[in-house]
C-alpha cells in the first residue's frame, strides 16, 4: 500500500471509531418539568450530565397536564414532574405508551398538629382530618397504617377507602376534608394529614413541622417517564446516572433537608 493511501485508510478508520462519541456527545435530550423543585434539581442534573457527555434541555411547563401529552407526542423525550400512579392514571386513561425508568423525588405528605408534639400523646376517640379526594384519602389511609394507626384491607392496594379499614385501634373519628381547609382544620382536630403542597402554601415544612412523615420509597414517589421505544436507549442510562449521582444526592439534602425525600 502506498503511503498516502495508508495514511487515509487510518484516518477513515479513526473516524469511524470517533463519530459514534461524538455523536453521543453533541445530542440534546429535551426534559419537561414543573416549576419548583422538579426544576431546580434538574437544573443540578443537567450539570452533572453535561460532564458525562449529555446535554439536557430543561423545558419548565406552566400546567402539568400537558407533559405526558408532549412526552408522547414527542415534542420532548422525558419528564419528571409525578409520581408513579398519576403516570398510571394518564396512561389508562390516554393510551400513552409512556413508561417509568427510575425514581427521582418524594414530595411527602405528613402529620401536623397544633395540639400534640408527639403521637404518644395522641388519645383514643381523637378526631383527625385527611384530605377528601380518593388518592388523598388512601394515601392518607397508607400512612396512618405505617404508624400502625389503623389497618384495611391489603386487596384496597393504593385505593383504600374509609370502607377498607379493618382494625382503628384508638378509635380514632376520621374527618375527609378538602385539601383547601386541612390547614383550618388544625384548631379542631388533633392532627391533619396535609400533602406537600398544600404544607408549602401555608409555611409548613415536613421535616421541620410535623408529627411523621412519609417514607421516602413511598408508592407515591416521583418518577423519570420516557416513551415505551426509548427506555433502552443509551441516554436513558446516562440520564438515570446524572440523576442518581451522589451531587445530586447531595443538592437535595442541603436545599430541601426531607421535606424533598431521595428514594433512591
Amino acid at each position: 500500500m502506498k503511503p498516502r493511501a495508508f495514511i487515509t485508510t487510518a484516518l477513515l478508520i479513526a473516524a469511524s471509531w470517533v463519530h459514534p462519541a461524538h455523536a453521543a456527545a453533541s445530542q440534546v435530550v429535551k426534559i419537561g418539568v414543573t416549576a419548583g423543585a422538579h426544576a431546580q434539581i434538574m437544573d443540578e442534573v443537567r450539570r452533572i450530565a453535561a460532564t458525562q457527555g449529555l446535554t439536557l434541555d430543561v423545558v419548565v411547563f406552566d400546567k402539568p397536564e400537558g407533559i405526558d401529552a408532549a412526552l408522547a407526542a414527542k415534542q420532548i423525550d422525558a419528564a419528571s414532574f409525578e409520581d408513579g400512579p398519576s403516570l398510571a392514571a394518564q396512561r389508562k386513561q390516554h393510551g400513552y405508551a409512556l413508561t417509568s425508568v427510575a425514581t427521582t423525588v418524594t414530595f411527602p405528605i405528613a402529620l401536623y398538629s397544633r395540639k400534640l408534639t408527639n403521637l404518644g400523646q395522641l388519645q383514643r376517640g381523637a378526631t383527625i382530618a385527611i384530605p377528601d379526594d380518593r388518592e388523598g384519602t388512601a394515601r392518607a389511609l397508607i400512612l396512618l397504617q405505617n404508624f400502625t394507626l389503623l389497618t384495611f384491607k391489603d386487596s384496597a392496594g393504593l385505593h383504600a377507602t374509609l370502607a377498607d379499614i379493618t382494625s382503628n385501634r384508638l378509635n380514632l373519628k376520621i374527618r375527609q376534608v378538602p385539601h383547601a381547609r386541612l390547614f383550618d382544620s388544625l384548631n379542631s382536630v388533633a392532627f391533619a394529614v396535609i400533602d406537600s403542597d398544600d404544607a408549602a402554601r401555608v409555611g409548613l415544612y415536613p421535616a421541620r413541622d410535623s408529627l411523621g412523615l412519609e417514607d421516602a420509597r413511598s408508592p407515591y414517589a416521583n418518577v423519570l417517564t420516557v416513551r415505551d421505544g426509548d427506555r433502552t436507549d443509551p441516554w436513558v442510562a446516562q440520564l438515570i446516572g446524572a440523576y442518581h449521582s451522589p451531587e445530586v444526592a447531595h443538592f437535595i439534602l442541603t436545599h430541601y433537608q426531607d421535606s424533598v425525600r431521595r428514594p433512591w
